[in-house]
């Protein structure tokens, strides 16, 4: 009877050490900021990848979500208000909500997924060492900006006039319009361009434009844009005009075209990133990685509906087709 005393005692205090350990373990605390959109995307890819490695959400670590909705301003405020807040880190799905997160914090690591050129956009000191507290993930999307203004070309034959919205205060826009502006010279292309600072602004000027003075739409890098696909793809459709965006889901909506890296895989890779940094990994040390595999996607569908036909050889380069 002693023994069995003493034996249910000590499973009992087995069970209590377990349940003590459980109760201690570490639940990192996240805080993402994005745009939302298609950078959602990111965020899935983000959350695949850190199961992968071992880090389930809601049990290790738990993500805190602001959705700017491309709103600069915002994001800075969200990310000041993580950092008060004290969470493990800050993680961002795009370069201008990286650019705000960066001004708006004083201390706390950012793990970043980034389009336009990290350094020379000031966020880190070089791919190899970024110095500081930032780090991440290069999506290379302003660097296929004349890329993806030459595959729409080749859909379109005839092209001769392309607009583009958005905001010219954001550094990131700019750069990725400038590089438009330039690619577009030398194709012998007018760019047509239309600024806008507000979603408001961008909703007059999509209902504003007119047929017949232009014949394509091309999506240059500006999240207050981005995030506002569907207008773009039902203001091209009702005009007939050929569209060319940054993410395949905006192909899946209805755009005739995409060339890009997968926003998914851009944060699946960043996983790494932010295990490490939680684990405490100073940001400094981890080198900023660049995704590589970039996929041509094209609607067959919204083609039929506008009356286009894409060439063949382009079609035979298409990494994925939506009919």
């Amino acid at each position: 009877m002693r023994k069995t005393v003493i034996s249910f005692a000590l499973c009992a205090m087995l069970l209590a050490l377990c349940a003590s350990a459980e109760a201690q373990q570490t639940i990192y605390r996240v805080g993402v900021v994005t745009a939302g959109g298609a950078f959602y995307e990111v965020i899935d890819g983000l959350r695949a990848g850190l199961r992968q490695l071992g880090l389930e959400e809601g049990k290790q670590v738990n993500l805190a979500i602001r959705d700017t909705k491309g709103d600069a301003k915002a994001a800075e405020e969200a990310a000041r208000k993580f950092e008060q807040e004290k969470v493990n880190l800050i993680y961002t799905t795009q370069t201008s909500v990286t650019i705000a997160a960066k001004r708006g914090t004083v201390e706390i690591p950012i793990v970043f997924c980034a389009g336009g050129d990290p350094v020379d956009l000031g966020i880190v000191e070089s791919f190899a060492k970024p110095g500081g507290r930032l780090t991440g993930v290069f999506a290379r999307d302003t660097d296929l900006t004349a890329k993806r203004l030459e595959i729409l070309k080749e859909i379109a034959p005839k092209l001769r006039r392309v607009v583009v919205f958005y905001d010219p205060h954001n550094r990131v826009a700019s750069d990725s319009a400038k590089l438009a502006r330039e690619t577009a010279q030398q194709m012998g292309l007018q760019l047509i361009e239309r600024h806008v600072a507000s979603v408001e602004q961008l909703q007059s000027a999509v209902r504003a434009a007119k047929a017949g003075e232009t014949d394509a739409f091309f999506e240059v890098q500006d999240a207050l844009v981005n995030v506002q696909d569907q207008l773009i793809i039902d203001m091209a459709r009702d005009k007939r005009l050929p569209t060319m965006f940054f993410a395949q889901s905006s192909v899946v909506k209805g755009g005739l075209a995409s060339y890009s890296v997968s926003r998914e895989e851009v944060g699946r890779l960043s996983a790494k990133y932010v295990q490490r940094v939680l684990t405490g990994v100073k940001p400094q040390d981890l080198p900023v990685e660049g995704v590589d595999k970039i996929s041509l996607v094209i609607n067959l569908k919204t083609a039929k509906q506008i009356g286009l036909t894409i060439p063949p050889n382009v079609l035979a380069r298409a990494d994925k087709v939506i009919k």
